[in-house]
């Protein structure tokens, strides 16, 4: 199935109830949400037929109309990372070929600089702020001057998205998912929480992100949900949020999970209705899961994926998280997964060669969601995806229940004297101190050692490297091998992306040069 048929299921079923609320109040049922879309549909074929837009845009209203109209059309939508430069949003735009640029009040000054610098034919502005531009329309105006019923020949595809990779280890790359990868995507994730009509879920991280699309807005639409709106993520904000819509659900990466944390122990708002969480997109720990059941909801769901996989690959239901703290879980409903001996990064690993339980090995997938490669870089492509399968680059161990645990990515190993050492192993070991708030590994060239483990830690209080080092020596879970020979000590925090993840070459820039 497509998910545009899913979709128009659900504005039959449930066109009267409440599809989108932003967060200045506005209300959207599903047959004004389906009304608006086909408009926007409409208006960009009239304008750009068969060519694909661009959105460039916060958690809002054309966001998610965007998403739904591209459908509509059979083209996909072109999800940009607001955060960007111009120069890169540019590339990006250009890399998946689109003729059409759409963005908001919060976006307007880039916006204008795409179109003065780019190549677009259509641009449109969403939002109250005056815009004296020539090139630009108005988005309301845009809508309201097309048929509310789809034109004919529509869609003349299948496409559904493109969304662009993180980028912490390489250049994003630009990937693109059809409609039945992204139905089956939001049907995964509908069976793994169980969503129906009743809930209402809060978007707090960026749209753009395969995440929030098909692990978060997709699969709440699909059912008949609805879907609260936060424009740009504030922990107090959001906890408002949840305790004005009586929130069922929040998606958040483990960074804003500790924003919430802190703010609900501190100001004790109204979140009984929380019944669960989402989480994922860097390493979470037993300790934030133990807070965060404190005083937020005890049903924490662990996931792990990747953007080419779709919505994710792997989830931990909260019942296995006593007894396998730490876990990103199994498989989930469409995917297969092994953990196998890890190659080289020029080379494939062999699916046939599956470690033991307790062993480390690389995690390898395949499945029917799985992205079929990316528009700009069959380098890359060629080194990610063989056969049926899709390299993650992750670094795991599966225990004697079939429980996975991430361990690091190949990308970040370090090898010291002819050691293998995973950044995360030293990183859990540093972040278990009392005094250490955040910490990032890496590895720095040495003429004797080929690598020396070196950490950039950050501290809530003065903390001098002799008692940093003490700590590891006697920490029971890090081999000595595996301790840092030189530290950085900074108050600051460490740069990560919009899922959490440590940027580790800006870290090495910012404090070694």
């Amino acid at each position: 199935m497509k998910y545009l048929e899913a979709f128009e299921r659900t504005v039959r079923t449930h066109a009267n109830d409440t599809a989108i609320v932003t967060d200045d109040g506005e209300e959207f049922t599903y047959d004004e949400f389906d009304r608006r879309s086909t408009q926007l549909a409409n208006a960009l074929d009239e304008r750009i037929p068969s060519e694909q837009c661009a959105v460039l845009a916060v958690n809002g209203l054309p966001a998610v109309e965007s998403m739904i109209a591209g459908q509509k059309r059979g083209e996909a939508t072109v999800q940009l990372p607001f955060r960007g430069s111009t120069l890169e949003l540019i590339s990006m735009a250009e890399t998946a070929d689109a003729a059409g640029l759409v963005f908001d009040d919060a976006n307007a000054d880039i916006g204008l600089e795409m179109l003065e610098q780019g190549e677009f034919e259509v641009a449109i502005h969403a939002g109250k702020r005056n815009i004296s531009h020539d090139a630009v329309e108005s988005y309301e105006a845009v809508l309201s001057g097309v048929a509310e019923e789809l034109r004919d020949g529509l869609p003349d595809g299948d496409e559904c998205a493109v969304f662009y990779t993180s980028g912490t280890t390489s250049e994003p790359k630009a990937v693109c998912f059809d409609q039945e990868q992204m139905w089956l995507g939001a049907t995964q994730v509908v069976m793994e929480h169980g969503i129906d009509m009743t809930d209402i879920a809060i978007v707090t991280t960026p749209w753009y992100h395969m995440v929030t699309s098909d692990a978060w807005l997709y699969p709440h639409l699909l059912a008949g949900a609805t879907v609260v709106l936060h424009s740009s993520f504030e922990p107090t904000e959001a906890l408002e949020l949840i305790e004005k819509h009586d929130i069922t659900g929040l998606l958040a990466v483990p960074t804003q999970l500790n924003g919430l944390n802190d703010v609900q122990a501190k100001l004790d708002y109204d979140v009984d209705s929380l019944s669960y969480i989402r989480t994922g997109g860097s390493v979470v720990t037993e300790e934030l899961i133990e807070r965060t059941a404190a005083l937020l909801t005890e049903n924490v769901y662990n996931t792990y994926g990747m953007t080419e996989g779709g919505p994710n690959l792997t989830f931990a239901h909260p019942s296995v998280q006593d007894d396998h703290p730490g876990t990103i879980g199994k498989g989930s409903f469409v995917w297969e997964l092994r953990v196998v001996e890890t190659a080289p990064l020029d080379e494939h690993p062999d699916p046939t060669a599956t470690v033991k339980p307790g062993e480390l090995g690389e995690i390898i997938v395949r499945g029917s969601g799985r992205s079929e490669g990316y528009i700009d870089n069959k380098r890359a492509e060629r080194r990610s995806y063989f056969g049926d399968w899709l390299r993650t680059r992750d670094v795991a161990r599966i225990d004697e229940d079939g429980f996975l645990y991430i361990v690091d990515r190949v990308d970040n190993m370090v090898i010291s004297g002819g050691e293998n050492i995973y950044p995360t192993e030293v990183e859990r070991a540093l972040g278990s101190h009392d005094d250490v708030r955040e910490v990032c590994v890496v590895g720095l060239d040495d003429d004797h050692w080929g690598q020396i483990v070196t950490a950039v830690v950050v501290t809530n209080v003065p903390v001098n490297e002799d008692e940093l080092d003490a700590f590891c020596k006697n920490h029971e879970s890090l081999a000595d091998f595996k301790r840092p020979r030189q530290y950085a000590i900074i108050t600051e925090t460490l740069p990560r992306s919009d899922t959490g993840t440590i940027q580790r070459e800006r870290v090495i820039e910012q404090h070694f040069g």
